[in-house]
């Protein structure tokens, strides 16, 4: 395994531990076999094209509760407590986002935004995190998603 694909020590504890508190949150849904492989094959399609690793143990268990969230909802497991929008563009650096960042800053916790891409780029555009600083929105979390 090369070092940009293989999985730290600490990055596996992480993991791990991440696996079983969304194993207690999902209980009854999901079993934690399930759980367990989308918490790690979140992090291995985040692995892909992350540059920066730091936090992409933490960021795994972030979009492997997403996913698993909307996987419950798309099953009528768990109840969709407001609307939810998904906006998709190839590489998900550009338009996907900005439409994203717009629509949640103006419609706030009244819908639930996601964005995401089939190619997904290793980081938002920057002129695109610029252009909508400028008007008060900050784009610098999002990375682009699967």
């Amino acid at each position: 395994m090369t070092e940009s694909t293989s999985t730290s020590e600490l990055d596996t504890h992480v993991l791990t531990r991440t696996a079983a508190h969304l194993a207690e949150r999902y209980e009854g849904i999901f079993s934690p076999e399930t759980v367990e492989r989308y918490v790690f094959e979140s992090y291995a399609t985040l692995s892909r094209t992350a540059r920066i690793r730091t936090y992409l143990a933490a960021t795994a268990g972030h979009f492997a509760d997403d996913r698993l969230r909307a996987l419950a909802q798309s099953q009528g497991k768990i109840d969709k407590p407001v609307a939810q929008v998904l906006f998709v563009c190839v590489h998900n650096i550009g338009r996907s986002q900005i439409a994203a960042a717009l629509l949640a800053h103006y419609a706030g916790e009244q819908v639930e935004v996601r964005s995401a891409g089939s190619l997904p780029g290793a980081e938002v555009h920057p002129l695109v995190v610029e252009a909508l600083a400028e008007r008060g929105i900050d784009l610098s979390g999002p990375t682009p998603n699967r």
